[in-house]
């Protein structure tokens, strides 16, 4: 498929200039997160990578040693049921 595919993709240096290319109308397709195309009210979804053909994306969270208590709620509050909802809402699994 990249044969076919490669001479219609938007080549750039991340994913949200990929996204912006073809929002612009400036390529036809392009390869981005999931999250951030349903982010978009400009583009569409046509098609997604098979789970199984690619490692899980992750996007770890850790306090640092000295963090303040305002952090400490930061980071109770992304692993709480109202930041699993939006974030659920926005196209992420929620753990």
């Amino acid at each position: 498929l990249w044969a076919e595919t490669e001479p219609r993709l938007a080549r750039a240096d991340n994913v949200r200039s990929a996204l912006a290319f073809v929002e612009r109308g400036e390529a036809p397709l392009g390869i981005t997160y999931r999250t951030d195309a349903l982010a978009s009210r400009k583009v569409q979804v046509v098609a997604l990578f098979p789970a199984d053909s690619h490692p899980p994306i992750r996007y770890p969270a850790a306090l640092l040693t000295g963090a303040g208590p305002a952090a400490q709620r930061f980071y109770e509050h992304l692993f709480g049921a109202e930041a699993r909802t939006l974030l659920k809402a926005a196209g992420f699994s929620a753990p």
